[in-house]
């Protein structure tokens, strides 16, 4: 037989990746209902997959960030109001300002550290409720964005021909393609914002797991008393996770705005709230310590389904993806509630 040991964190792996099961389960079904109901509008074409990619990929590095945070039982509310001021920052900074697009870049990356750092040092050594820093945080950058203009703002060939020519840079695949009405065959494609996304995703799931940075987030959000009996400095990680979680965030800003190639100070409203979701969906607690980037991708995926059916059907209101959104948030909650009942009831 085996150590007691063994099967006691056996089970307790099992039991924290059921909910990441379900989550790519729940994916699955409702693309492949998607794909059922919505056949003849294309639904089952590659290229609707891959859109769905392209207009989340900003999402998918922001909830990256997310999960990041919420490992250490915080949270950051701040993200939509800062991805609304990246996009101010690129479309005035190339326009108005006429600097260059990597300058810009470059720039929005060191005010995403700046603010991470500013929220974290709150967070962490102030020891400030995460809710009320973030959202201090939100309310000053969706006050920034306005001050840099109230105007809705445009990235074309004329303001920035660089940033212009990544947003529409296309990289198509060799199979898929479907031949339109005019009897023109059509290769699937995705953007450079598809491309950044996985490997932000990629380098977080690597850190995650296998780095002691990592495996710090999950203690601390496990138990700040344990970790520090452990001889973690648990205010120093929960400075880099804000920190971290700001700068993909801003990482997250460049790629909105490579699909939106516009700017505004309402843009990325609700965002926060979809990230939590999709973080929350994918698998990961609310109370810390238990999650993975992995399952917030599916959770983004799954969100962007629902509205692509919402779309692709025509006759649904608007709100139903925001409906169906909290069912599932609800219902997701409701799981992890169940089982973290079940794993006290077992010590």
């Amino acid at each position: 037989m085996k150590p007691a040991n063994a099967l006691k964190d056996r089970k307790s792996i099992n039991g924290n990746t059921l909910l990441l099961l379900i989550t790519i389960v729940l994916f699955f079904l409702l693309y492949a209902g998607g794909c059922i109901a919505f056949a003849d509008k294309g639904f089952t074409n590659l290229q609707t997959f891959l859109n769905l990619l392209i207009s989340n990929a900003g999402l998918i590095c922001v909830a990256c960030g997310m999960t990041c945070v919420m490992l250490t039982g915080g949270i950051d509310i701040s993200v939509g109001s800062l991805v609304a001021l990246d996009c101010m920052l690129l479309a005035y900074g190339t326009g108005t300002w006429g600097m260059s697009a990597p300058v810009m870049c470059l720039m929005v990356l060191g005010v995403g550290l700046l603010f991470g750092l500013v929220q974290g040092f709150c967070v962490g050594y102030l020891q400030i409720q995460p809710f009320i820093v973030t959202m201090a945080g939100m309310f000053f950058a969706r006050g920034m964005t306005a001050v840099i203009s109230t105007d809705q703002l445009s990235i074309t060939a004329e303001t920035s021909q660089t940033f212009y020519d990544w947003a529409n840079f296309r990289i198509y695949l060799p199979f898929g393609g479907v031949v339109n009405r005019a009897g023109k065959l059509v290769m699937p494609y995705f953007r450079i914002g598809v491309v950044v996304a996985i490997l932000v995703l990629i380098v977080i799931f690597l850190v995650l797991r296998y780095t002691k940075f990592g495996r710090s987030l999950y203690a601390v959000g496990g138990s700040e008393q344990s970790a520090a009996m452990m001889g973690l400095d648990v205010k120093k990680t929960k400075l880099k996770a804000y920190v971290l979680s700001s700068f993909l965030c801003s990482i997250g800003g460049i790629c909105y705005c490579l699909n939106t190639q516009s700017a505004s100070v309402s843009q990325a409203t609700g965002l926060e709230m979809s990230a939590i979701a999709s973080s929350v969906i994918g698998g990961t607690l609310l109370t810390g310590g238990v999650g993975n980037v992995i399952g917030s991708f599916f959770g983004v995926l799954i969100n962007g389904t629902i509205s692509s059916i919402v779309q692709t059907h025509g006759k649904l209101a608007s709100s139903w993806p925001n409906i169906l959104t909290a069912a599932l948030l609800c219902f997701f909650i409701v799981l992890q509630s169940i089982f973290a009942f079940l794993k006290e009831k077992k010590k």
